[in-house]
């Protein structure tokens, strides 16, 4: 019955909306048929009367019909608006889903910058700190380089300083003794009368030591230097060491 057909629009209701609008059609199709069929007494009523009458009881089933299916479009109507409500519920939810993870990853991206660049200063902290310590400590070592006078007093204990780094033996006495006995003192005194003169290498300096000595008891970190008094000290002690053990054993020309 054209009366009852369902729109094409009810094809996109959930279960539960088409179950009910089903009933709704359901009972307006039974009201339709029972105001549609004549009742008992009405069907003993002569052809004629009948025939007269059925105009008007067709006519009066027409207009509930319309109203049944007015009333069915009208559920069906409602029922769209609830499934396009839900469906704008559902874009909603889904957009909201999607910026909370977009400022959740952007609050993550920032806070991994952070830490990053704080990692980067604490690292290049520690390195200012190192580089400044390092300074420090070379600071504190040259402060407490001993400086020592530029006379026969300082020249013996700067050259014990390097003897007692390169294992040398010689006692402040031995060497104070020997270089008074050699050249009173004098650092750029020089033997032009003896053997070694004569062979043209004459003994030089405060220990009076020929070149070829010198040169060979060198020791690294001091002068190349004969005349130099630090130098010519530690060069002699060195020789003696070898020869005799120690600068302390030498009492006479050696």
């Amino acid at each position: 019955m054209s009366a009852t057909r369902i729109p094409s629009r009810v094809r996109r209701l959930n279960k539960v909306q088409k179950i009910s609008v089903a009933g709704v059609s359901a009972l307006a199709v039974a009201s339709l048929t029972f105001s549609l069929v004549p009742s008992n007494a009405e069907a003993e009523v002569a052809p004629q009367a009948a025939g007269a009458a059925a105009p008007v009881a067709f006519t009066g089933g027409s207009a509930q019909a319309k109203t049944v299916q007015d009333s069915l479009i009208e559920q069906h109507s409602t029922a769209e608006q609830l499934v396009k409500a839900a469906d704008a519920a559902k874009a909603k939810a889904a957009a909201e889903t999607k910026a909370k993870a977009a400022k959740a990853a952007k609050a993550k991206a920032a806070a991994d910058a952070k830490d990053k660049a704080e990692k980067a200063a604490k690292a290049a902290k520690a390195k200012a700190d190192a580089k400044k310590r390092g300074a420090e400590a070379a600071n504190r070592s040259t402060a407490r380089k001993p400086v020592y006078a530029n006379n026969l007093d300082g020249w013996i204990r700067e050259a014990m300083s390097i003897m007692k780094k390169e294992g040398i033996p010689g006692s402040y006495e031995g060497i104070h003794r020997n270089i008074i006995r050699e050249s009173s003192g004098n650092r750029w005194a020089i033997n032009n009368w003896d053997i070694n003169a004569r062979n043209g290498i004459p003994s030089k300096g405060l220990l009076q030591v020929i070149q070829p000595t010198f040169d060979r008891y060198h020791v690294k970190g001091t002068k190349k230097d004969l005349y130099d008094p630090v130098a010519n000290i530690v060069a002699a002690c060195n020789y003696a060491a070898d020869r005799y053990g120690s600068m302390d054993n030498v009492n006479s020309a050696y």
